[in-house]
């Protein structure tokens, strides 16, 4: 009877723990690929990555960086409150002619995936003058 009453009493503890535990933050991009597409050189070389706290906690992006000094990316300061949308900016220098292949890396405290690679792609012609 003290076996039972034993593994009964674990068996709630257990369901308990499991039930009682948070997710934490978890960071879901809309797209993790922005493409640029073919544009002239020295046009606006901003672009969003959006994104949402799909978990239950708050999200802090620590850091973000890029693979080149070309691309600029700017992070959000605040936390993200859980269901909350944030934004990563990043600017590419369109005054460099040629194919953009750039990869953001973004630190955070979510939970599932605390680095997340983002990717930007396309092409910056010559000006027509």
């Amino acid at each position: 009877m003290k076996n039972i009453a034993f593994a009964f009493s674990l068996f709630l503890a257990f369901n308990f723990s499991v039930f009682s535990q948070t997710t934490g933050p978890k960071i879901t991009f809309e797209n993790p690929v922005v493409d640029y597409g073919q544009i002239t050189k020295g046009s606006d070389g901003i672009r969003i990555f959006n994104f949402i706290n799909s978990g239950d906690m708050p999200l802090e992006i620590t850091k973000v960086y890029s693979s080149c000094g070309c691309t600029i990316p700017k992070k959000p300061e605040a936390p993200i409150a859980p269901g909350a949308k944030g934004e990563i900016q990043v600017k590419y220098d369109t005054n460099r002619i040629g194919p953009i292949r750039k990869t953001i890396t973004v630190n955070s405290n979510a939970r599932d995936n605390p680095v997340v690679l983002l990717k930007i792609k396309g092409a910056v012609q010559p000006s027509l003058k």
